[in-house]
């Protein structure tokens, strides 16, 4: 594993323009157009990967394109990874990245999460954070509020999105007939809202 570095680092770095860090992941979707072209990248990528390596990367393969995710801010390994597309002639496209966490808004954490650990068949990290051990489900989280808000929705998406996409996807969000519930801590996240009072948030990495 590489020596831990900041998102900011990481996007400072050269040749990983293809890539774009959600949190604690960086993640590149690479356009392959069918599953035999996706194939033969992953095979590709596959070669590049070290035995250590290889606990830290998530391969999403579809019939269009291929996600790939590192669970550490490896330039290297991403650089390796974008030439391997460059010599398959696949483009990466930074528009189709996110990472979905699903959070709960709890009186006490510590007396829920216990139900959605058992329920989901998650492993915990942290106090208040469940992860799927297979990588294939969204995360859950748990966030402390001082008192019941009956009036609103207890469970909302937080939507990780490139820190360069954060505002088309806000507009198209509005346009749908959303609103702005709160943009305090933008960059960092912002609350949006549906026609009826359901919240989300769209966040990014820039100012963790």
């Amino acid at each position: 594993m590489t020596v831990r570095i900041t998102a900011g680092q990481f996007h400072a770095a050269d040749g990983v323009e293809d890539w774009r860090c959600l949190y604690h992941v960086v993640s590149a979707y690479f356009r392959t157009g069918s599953l035999a072209k996706g194939i033969a990248f992953v095979d590709e990528v596959g070669g590049l990967v070290g035995g250590a390596e290889q606990q830290y990367v998530n391969i999403d393969l579809r019939h269009v394109g291929v996600t790939v995710s590192l669970m550490s801010r490896d330039v290297a390994l991403a650089r390796r990874i974008s030439a391997a597309a460059r010599e398959l002639g696949i483009p990466a496209d930074p528009t189709a990245v996110q990472l979905i966490n699903v959070t709960l808004d709890a009186l006490v954490g510590a007396e829920v999460l216990p139900f959605w650990r058992a329920l989901l068949g998650y492993r915990q990290i942290g106090d208040d954070y469940l992860a799927d051990p297979a990588r294939r489900g969204p995360g859950f989280g748990v966030q402390p509020m001082d008192a019941r808000r009956p009036q609103r929705n207890r469970m909302h998406l937080d939507v990780a999105v490139p820190h360069d996409q954060a505002e088309a996807r806000i507009a198209a969000a509005l346009a749908a007939g959303g609103q702005l519930v709160s943009d305090t801590h933008a960059p960092k996240w912002w609350v949006l809202a549906d026609a009826e009072g359901n919240e989300a948030c769209v966040a990014t990495w820039v100012g963790r």
